[in-house]
């Protein structure tokens, strides 16, 4: 293990298809109650597929000033609404004893202003209307999320977005760590946001024919695509010692991280460069392979990334493989692109602090090719001592981080 700083985790706040805390998500995780449904918040008329992981029932109005609300896309509008349950549950003041200039704020979002962008072409292009929104570039800029973490909480720092389409999230948060770790800041706020389920992002997904139209399946013989999701999932990052001075209550020790590049096919992932990306995340976090009680895997559900992370998972693990409990949360919360492994985490903590593992909700037979214990449908009790969790992105981009339970 490194001689570095400890990092741990003293807050979290999330909202996705599954609901608007991290309490809900929770609960929903546990339940195996799965947030994939009919899309209703766009027209659905020109769309094939027409099912969607949304955040429904969200009223920016309730969360935000009428005079603020239009510099905020609803990528930012949910960072933000993850953001203050975050930073509420950590109990830091961050514009007190200068702490915001010892806090980064780092945000992954793989799309950043998506619906912006959307209703400012329609303007243009379809009501032929010459002028765009004058803060329409305030809005649909991928570092939005993190700006306005930023100045909501007095953060002066390093901020910056992380921008590595499905692994943004863990990217974010492994800058973030490090950062902590090294001594270069204190404190770090991180995680993704992502706002994606518009008609236009829909249709390119679609024409990709990696979406299913019926629900997320991963690793199971009946699975045939990925259903999108949005959400934001954002957490503290405290260095340890001073957690442990202030009497904070600790989540989890963020413990590792790992990260890869395919560096060959845009679309189709590699199997030996996924498998280094967890062999780095466990020897920076200093653990043996027997060490890992659960894996929350990338899962989504497509014929090529599921028996290809299953592959991955025998690679590093070896006999122990047989002995871990691998799940996909993403066939409840749905794939939320950016803001993915942000979701994913909350799903880690659960089971680190609770000793639950969330289920592959939607799985009916098993396939041959994916031969782990994938926790079918239903939650399992089991002490989890340190966990996985992977994100794989198209490009070839690989990050996994390492969890243990609280110290």
């Amino acid at each position: 293990m490194s001689s570095q700083r400890r990092v741990v985790i003293t807050g979290m706040g999330v909202i996705s298809a599954l609901g608007h805390s991290a309490s809900a998500n929770w609960d929903a995780l546990r339940a195996g109650r799965a947030g994939i449904g009919p899309i209703a918040n766009i027209p659905t008329d020109l769309l094939n597929i027409k099912i969607a992981a949304e955040v429904r029932g969200f009223d920016p109005a309730t969360h935000f000033e009428h005079k603020r609300l239009p510099l905020l896309d609803r990528v930012s509008q949910f960072a933000l609404v993850a953001a203050r349950e975050a930073v509420a549950q950590s109990g830091l003041d961050f514009r007190s004893d200068g702490r915001g200039e010892r806090t980064a704020c780092i945000v992954g979002s793989g799309i950043g202003g998506e619906n912006t962008h959307n209703e400012q072409s329609q303007r243009f292009f379809g009501d032929k209307n010459p002028r765009v929104h004058p803060l329409t570039i305030l809005r649909v800029m991928a570092n939005a999320p993190a700006c306005h973490i930023g100045i909501e909480f007095g953060l002066t720092g390093p901020a910056f977005a992380v921008v590595s389409a499905c692994a943004s999230a863990n990217h974010a948060m492994s800058q973030a760590f490090d950062m902590v770790r090294s001594g270069k800041v204190d404190f770090a706020v991180t995680g993704g946001s992502e706002a994606c389920v518009t008609v236009t992002v829909m249709k390119a997904w679609e024409a990709m024919r990696v979406t299913a139209d019926d629900t997320c399946r991963p690793f199971c013989k009946q699975r045939h695509g990925m259903v999108l999701g949005e959400g934001a999932g954002i957490f503290v990052l405290e260095e340890y010692a001073h957690a442990r001075r202030r009497g904070a209550t600790i989540l989890a020790e963020f413990a590792g991280a790992g990260m890869t590049a395919d560096a060959g096919d845009m679309v189709f992932p590699s199997e030996v460069t996924i498998a280094r990306a967890m062999q780095h995340a466990l020897a920076d976090a200093g653990l043996g392979v027997e060490e890992i009680d659960y894996i929350n895997a990338h899962g989504t559900g497509t014929p090529a990334n599921d028996p290809t992370e299953t592959k991955s998972i025998r690679r590093v693990f070896g006999a122990h493989a047989d002995k871990l409990a691998v799940s996909s949360t993403k066939s409840m919360h749905g794939h939320a692109l950016g803001a993915a492994g942000a979701l994913e985490l909350i799903a880690v903590i659960g089971a680190l602090r609770d000793g639950i593992i969330p289920p592959t909700a939607n799985f009916i037979d098993p396939d041959p090719e994916c031969d782990l214990d994938y926790v079918p449908n239903t939650a399992r009790e089991r002490k989890v001592r340190a966990a996985l969790s992977n994100s794989f992105a198209f490009g070839g981009l690989n990050s996994v981080v390492a969890l243990r339970q609280a110290p």
